[in-house]
């Protein structure tokens, strides 16, 4: 629920800024290119993978990177097992170039070997700039990915104490990039 309040997806009453511009400013569709969602069970409109791709040369680099043949492109989405469809869900929304990615336990249908992989190219991401919010129940991939951590405790968001990687302290005053 959190992500997608953060996403714009659901009634909310925070605010939120992205480069210094509240959420309020952007249209709609902007925003949520800029901020994108990518739920624990992604939907899907059309029959086959590459229907949802604009760039297949892409969508082939990504999908290679995460463990997925170029092939899956041509797969139905139907026939996908849950962390083929995860890992897919995952290239769509790195494809459109957002500037923030929120997942929703993005690998819990992986095994060891697709997590590694998922988590390697989420890391490279970050190192080119990609804020991501990452809920988890994995709290060694909580600390594998994270600047800072927080905990969600009776409907509270609770900082959880972790340092970000610039040496302040985790969500300190600090816009999404």
């Amino acid at each position: 629920m959190l992500l997608r309040a953060v996403a714009d997806l659901d009634p909310n009453d925070g605010d939120l800024t992205l480069d210094g511009r509240g959420r309020d400013h952007f249209p709609a569709p902007e925003w949520r290119r800029q901020v994108t969602y990518v739920s624990a069970e992604p939907v899907w409109w059309a029959e086959r993978a590459g229907a949802h791709f604009s760039d297949h040369v892409r969508a082939a680099e990504l999908m290679v990177e995460i463990g997925l043949g170029a092939d899956t492109l041509d797969a139905e989405i139907a026939r996908l097992s849950t962390g083929e469809r995860q890992r897919l869900a995952l290239v769509r929304a790195l494809i459109q170039g957002p500037r923030v990615i929120l997942l929703d336990e993005p690998t819990s249908a992986l095994d060891e070997k697709a997590v590694g992989a998922v988590e390697a190219l989420l890391k490279k991401y970050q190192a080119d700039g990609l804020s991501v919010i990452l809920v988890t129940h994995d709290p060694e991939q909580g600390n594998r990915l994270a600047d800072g951590r927080y905990a969600m405790r009776s409907g509270i968001l609770e900082k959880a104490g972790a340092t970000a990687r610039d040496g302040q302290p985790a969500g300190a005053g600090r816009d999404v990039p």
